[in-house]
Order: C-alpha cells, then structure tokens, then sequence
C-alpha cells in the first residue's frame, strides 16, 4: 500500500514537471504585441532603501525606447537612501521627466500600497505602470507592457520574472526558486484556468480601470496586493493579460535565513490566497517524495528508481527553462537542486504552520482573508499600532531636473 501511494505520488510529479516544461515552451513561441498606438504613460516606482542593485534598476527604466512617459519615484521621507539615486538619475537624464515624492500618507497596513497611492496623485497620464524597485527591464518595456491596453476589454497587463544571482549560496538558491519552480508553475495555472491575478513584477492599467475598482485603497491592507488588483480588474469583467515579457531581478539576500522568512512569507501568502492548490503543490516535488518514499520502505528499489528520474527529469527540465530565457543553465549549481526542492517542500508544510510573517523587518500576521495584521510590541510607536497611520504632509519635487 505505501509502495502504491508514493508510486502515485512521484508519477503525477513526472506528469506534472512535463506539463511545467510544455507550458514554457509554448510561451517561449509567443511574441510581446506590437502596436502603433502608443499613449502617454506615467511609471510609478514605490522607493524603500538601497540593495546595492537600485541605480542599475531605476536607470533601466530611464532607457526606455518610447514616445512619451514620465517616472515617478516614491519614498516616505527624504533620509531614505534611494533619495540619492533618484537625485542622481535626474542629473544623468536632465531631459526626462523624473519626479520625486515624499509622502509619509498611510492608508492601510501596506506601506507600498500607500506610497502607490500617494504616487498616483502625482501621475501625469491616464496609462499607468508599476514595476517594483528591484527590477530591471529593457528598453522596449514599456511598449511591450501597455500594448495589450488598445483593447478596452483589457483592464491589467502584468508579466513573469527571472532571478539573477548575485553572490552567495543564499542568491543562488533564491534565483533557483523563481526560475525553475515559480516561473512555471504560474506558466501552467494560465493553461488550467482563465488568469485572474496580476504579479509584482509589472501592473500596467488605465487610471480609469483603476478608479473603477477603488484605486490602491482597495489592496491597502493586503500582503499580495498585485495578486489582489488582478482579483479586483478581473471581478470587473475585464480581461488580465500575461505578456511574454520577462524583467530581470537581481537576487539580493546575503543570509540563508533572510531567504527563508522571504520564502515563507510568499508562501504563507500564496497559502492563504489559495490554500488547496498550494496544499497540491506539495505533490509536485518529485524528489523530496521520493526520498520519503525510500526513507518509509527502507530503501526499496522503486524508490531508488524514482530519485533517479526525478533527479534526471529537473536537470533535462533546467535545459529548458534557461534556454526560454536565453541564457545556458547554471551547470555549476546542479548540485543544489535536491536541495533547493527539499527546502521548498519544507517551505509549504511550514506555510501551513502559522500565520505570521516578517516583512521589511516587522512582523504581521496574515489574516483568512489575506489582509495583514501589525504585532504591536510594548514600545512600538503609537501611529504602527493599527492598519490606518494620520497622513503627514507631503514633500515633492515636480519640476524635471
């Protein structure tokens, strides 16, 4: 009976990992839309603090081949250390316009969504794009992004994301995450079912479509408010569309233990969102079941078998998945990969443990409904104590440099 339940197991693995690398394929052969219709457009990038990475980032978006658009970069006051970057950007592309606002506006317990809705207030043109500080894009983003939108039966556009490791083993196991199991998995769930949510890496709308669903105030208290905006256009009868458009994140953690709260907290989010497909989930991690498969029936030959072919089905599938990227598979970090998947494995058993996480050094506990909960401390600051925070007066440079 064990031998039958994990011989399932690993066998809906298999089919699973060749339905992920099929999906792949199948967008790698689509094409970003090309239109001549090309609106003006205001991109709001929500500003936190440095890794290392924002100039490159931020700049990119500078590059971008298109008529007309304007960038706006938010921060909550100016000691925060991005202020220098934008400041900087702003001498490098005098003739842009770049737009600097500090507001310390709170409207819910997202502090990102609060600075997206002080941001919005500032935006010049009716089309609209948000891409997070940690990406970095081409120069023909913009145009790929807002194409889609000439349809009015389009409300969202959003799009996938690859991780580049930086340093260290923590960088590394980050980008394997993203790239080889995330990037997929959302690949396969189109195919399953009509898209309904919208991912991080870009939100491109109209303000219209925006306002029609309540604006960012609508996701203040949400941890995934990108998958949450989607959830809301799509409520609306209109159309989310994914574009085969991957931006580029460079994966910043130094520590296994940063990795791991930033895991489980997407985990715990995704848990809470969707708790049964993320339950399966669990049953497409061939190799940790396997292992458990040998570990019960100590050490049967089945199971052997099994490890074998998952371990040669994820190196034949990280062939695939980094040419879809255009780049060779990182051959060197193969022997991460039983691993990266156990961690994985442990990451959503754990997601199902509890509800708090850490985000952006506080604590919060994600509540059924996938809004957040500040934890109050003894000594916290009366104004962190509850979702909503009294708005402070705004700072903000409107002229271009």
């Amino acid at each position: 009976m064990i031998d039958f339940v994990f011989l399932s197991l690993v066998l809906f693995a298999v089919v699973y990992w060749l339905a992920a690398l099929a999906s792949v394929v199948l967008d790698q052969r689509r094409r970003p839309s090309t239109s001549d219709v090309a609106p003006p457009v205001t991109i709001l990038k929500p500003l936190r603090g440095n890794d290392g990475q924002l100039y490159e980032n931020l700049r990119s978006f500078c590059l971008q081949d298109y008529r007309s658009f304007e960038v706006v970069f938010g921060v909550r006051d100016l000691h925060d250390p991005a202020v220098s970057v934008v400041e900087f950007l702003r001498h490098e592309f005098p003739a842009l316009e770049l737009k600097l606002v500090a507001d310390r506006r709170t409207i819910g317990t997202n502090l990102k969504v609060s600075n997206l809705a002080n941001l919005v207030r500032h935006a010049k043109h009716d089309t609209l794009v948000v891409a997070d500080s940690d990406m970095r894009v081409g120069p023909g983003y913009v145009r790929a992004v807002v194409g889609p939108l000439e349809d009015h039966r389009v409300g969202l556009v959003t799009c996938l994301y690859r991780d580049v490791a930086s340093h260290g083993l923590a960088s590394r196991l980050g980008a394997m995450f993203i790239n080889e199991w995330f990037r997929p998995a959302a690949l396969v769930d189109t195919h399953v079912e009509r898209l309904r949510h919208a991912f991080g890496a870009t939100i491109a709308c109209r303000r219209d479509t925006l306002d029609s669903i309540g604006g960012f105030e609508a996701v203040a208290d949400y941890l995934a408010d990108d998958y949450m905006l989607g959830r809301l256009v799509s409520g609306r009868g209109l159309d989310v569309v994914l574009v085969p458009y991957v931006v580029e994140n460079v994966v910043t953690e130094r520590s296994l233990q940063r990795l791991f709260l930033h895991e489980l907290r997407w985990a715990r989010t995704f848990r809470t969102l969707r708790p049964m497909t993320y339950f399966c989930s669990l049953f497409t991690y061939g190799i940790p079941l396997s292992i458990l498969w040998l570990a019960a029936c100590g050490g049967s030959r089945p199971a052997w078998v099994a490890i074998g072919l998952h371990v040669g089905l994820r190196a034949l599938g990280r062939v695939v998945l980094y040419r879809s990227l255009g780049q060779p598979p990182p051959w060197s970090d193969t022997w991460l990969v039983p691993i990266r998947d156990a961690v994985s494995f442990v990451v959503v058993i754990l997601s199902f443990l509890g509800r708090q996480v850490r985000w952006n050094d506080e604590r919060f506990r994600v509540r059924r409904d996938g809004r957040l909960e500040r934890r109050v401390k003894i000594g916290d600051r009366p104004d962190l104590a509850g979702p909503v925070a009294a708005p402070a007066p705004a700072s903000e440079w409107e002229e271009s440099a």
